[in-house]
């Protein structure tokens, strides 16, 4: 009898303990329950604002969101184009997976506008739209499929607030 109460005992703890640990996972503070899709939405890229927003060459409308590059940042780990760490100084940023095609668009340069100002940055990153949720990732989710993900740098030359830290704005590939 004790030793069936022990058991008993021992897989309640073991289950509390493992229900905490996936609860503690999966939560990102404030926001909820992180889930990664797997997949990528039908067309690779947002179509909602633009018929052509996915089309080199066309000025495409984005939401504009903050991102440290460097390393302990919020980026997570180096950046895919170069597999290095860029200092928030630089004027980089991050492309939702179906802009950034396969890393087709690293190293370069897009013209990023808002309230009629604009800046150049290279985009050296993927904001993955499929994966999230885990240590590459820094826990966050995956991207939405109309992300431009800058460095606090793009961010103070266009003038913006980075405490606000999502912009509505469009940006063209040069």
């Amino acid at each position: 009898m004790a030793t069936a109460k022990a058991l008993a005992t021992m897989a309640i703890f073991l289950l509390v303990a493992l229900s905490t640990s996936y609860i503690a996972s999966s939560l990102r503070p404030g926001l909820g329950v992180c889930r990664a899709s797997g997949y990528l939405p039908a067309g690779n890229c947002e179509k909602s604002n633009d018929p052509d927003s996915c089309e080199d060459g066309k000025s495409t409308k984005a939401v504009l969101t903050l991102n440290g590059f460097e390393k302990g940042k919020d980026g997570g780990g180096p950046s895919e184009c170069d597999n290095a760490y860029h200092s928030d100084e630089e004027m980089v940023v991050a492309l939702s997976t179906g802009w950034f095609k396969n890393m087709a668009r690293c190293r370069h340069c897009i013209k990023i506008t808002v309230n009629g100002n604009s800046v150049y940055a290279k985009v050296v990153d993927e904001c993955d739209s499929m994966y999230g949720c885990d240590d590459d990732h820094n826990y966050e989710p995956p991207c939405t499929n109309n992300i431009v993900d800058a460095s606090p740098a793009v961010w103070n030359a266009l003038g913006l607030d980075q405490n606000v830290s999502m912009e509505g704005i469009t940006w063209f590939d040069e």
